[in-house]
């Protein structure tokens, strides 16, 4: 029975996956037609199952106010960096000094390591070029860094990203990691305590 009962949610989870390929599918054809509707997933479930990867896992939970906040952030973002880029562009004799810049996630989900790959590609002037999904480590090209300083800042503006995103829509263990790891930030004394009571 629990058998059953794991294949019918893992079976529900990737409902809106296959969803999205469907909808996929007929704006390719550009109208809905019951011919568009049915062909779209027979071929979702085919590639589901001949491409087969690992499921995602849905948190299940959104609030609402932060998901207004993330993309109203992310909206602010991507304006404020295209003004950015648009100068450096048209400013004459320009030197630019660019970097590769590691950023380790806090969170260990694929959803939430996905999103913020995505969230931090479409803001102009930086760019994924690299997952390191075991790690849940980022690896981002970044435009016009000058010192070691920007660099950190950059990473820190993108684990922002990444903690607005859980806020919105992570999982309640993704909620809690985040803070765990936020407040040893602030407070490293007592996280290393805490870590050697829990070695002993």
């Amino acid at each position: 029975m629990t058998t059953v009962r794991v294949r019918l949610a893992n079976f529900a989870s990737q409902l809106p996956l296959l969803a999205g390929l469907v909808v996929l599918w007929m704006l390719l054809w550009g109208k809905f037609t019951w011919l568009n509707l049915v062909t779209g997933a027979v071929l979702a479930l085919l590639v589901s199952v001949v491409f087969y990867l690992p499921a995602v896992k849905l948190s299940g939970r959104l609030n609402p106010w932060f998901t207004l906040t993330f993309l109203m952030r992310l909206l602010s973002d991507i304006a404020r960096a295209s003004t950015e880029v648009a100068l450096l562009a048209l400013w004459p004799r320009l030197r630019l000094t660019n970097a590769i810049i590691q950023v380790p996630l806090r969170t260990r989900s694929d959803l939430i390591l996905t999103w913020t790959a995505v969230a931090t590609s479409i803001v102009p002037g930086s760019i994924v070029v690299d997952i390191d999904r075991v790690n849940s480590t980022l690896y981002l090209h970044v435009l016009n860094m000058k010192s070691i300083a920007e660099t950190d800042t950059f990473r820190e503006s993108v684990m922002k990203t990444e903690r607005r995103i859980v806020n919105a829509f992570g999982s309640k263990e993704d909620l809690e990691r985040v803070r765990r790891l936020q407040s040893a930030t602030k407070h490293p004394g007592r996280h290393e305590k805490h870590e050697s009571e829990g070695s002993v």
